[in-house]
């Protein structure tokens, strides 16, 4: 089945690949995690530059980011991608009504058949179960009304595509060097939780699909 798969992957990385986003840093060849600390940094020190500014960067979390994908919604943006009709079905096929079961010391769990999520460890499938983004707003003076409306726009987008946020997880960090801060800032509310705003944030084992500034969505 690896083989076959790979065999696949071959064939559809091509097709699809005027269609990812260049700010996609995770599951790319010979780019990483580095590469987005690095760029996201860049944009952020080289915008801090200009007075008056500050950067604020929203780091989504979500919950079993791949658990909840829905296959039927994957095959469409493939064929929107140029994607062969028979392929993406077979795509289809593959990802619905697929039996698992734990097998552990000679004991066999019951057989559940699953046709959500994408199957973790294969060719076609991530390793992981987690995924962060980053948006980060570039912000002069004290408008922030449209790093506000992206924020929620891209909270809206991931409900149509049934990515759950983790919003307790989810984190703000705000970078300002200007002398005469704002005594408060309104944290911005997310399904109905205020995001909390932290001094620093990990980026330990950190897959970022980093957006900044400019949002493009699939």
């Amino acid at each position: 089945m690896k083989t076959l798969q790979r065999l696949l992957l071959s064939h559809l990385h091509p097709l699809v690949r005027s269609s990812l986003d260049p700010l996609q840093f995770s599951y790319q060849l010979g780019i990483g995690v580095e590469d987005a600390i690095i760029y996201l940094l860049h944009r952020a020190l080289t915008y801090l530059e200009k007075p008056g500014s500050t950067v604020r960067i929203m780091f989504f979390d979500f919950s079993s980011a791949f658990n909840t994908s829905q296959p039927r919604l994957l095959r469409d943006k493939l064929e929107l991608s140029g994607v062969d009709h028979h392929m993406s079905q077979w795509i289809l096929d593959y990802l619905t009504e697929h039996p698992q079961y734990v097998r552990t010391q000679g004991c066999v769990s019951d057989t559940l058949v699953c046709s959500m999520k994408a199957p973790q460890g294969t060719v076609l499938a991530t390793y992981r179960s987690s995924l962060t983004t980053a948006i980060a707003g570039l912000i002069t003076g004290e408008d922030d009304s449209e790093y506000r409306q992206y924020t929620l726009d891209f909270a809206d987008w991931c409900q149509q595509n049934h990515l759950l946020i983790n919003a307790g997880k989810t984190k703000e960090l705000v970078v300002d060097f200007r002398r005469r801060r704002p005594t408060t800032l309104t944290p911005v509310n997310i399904q109905g939780v205020d995001i909390e705003i932290v001094d620093s944030y990990s980026v330990k084992s950190l897959l970022v699909y980093c957006s900044c500034f400019i949002l493009r969505y699939p």
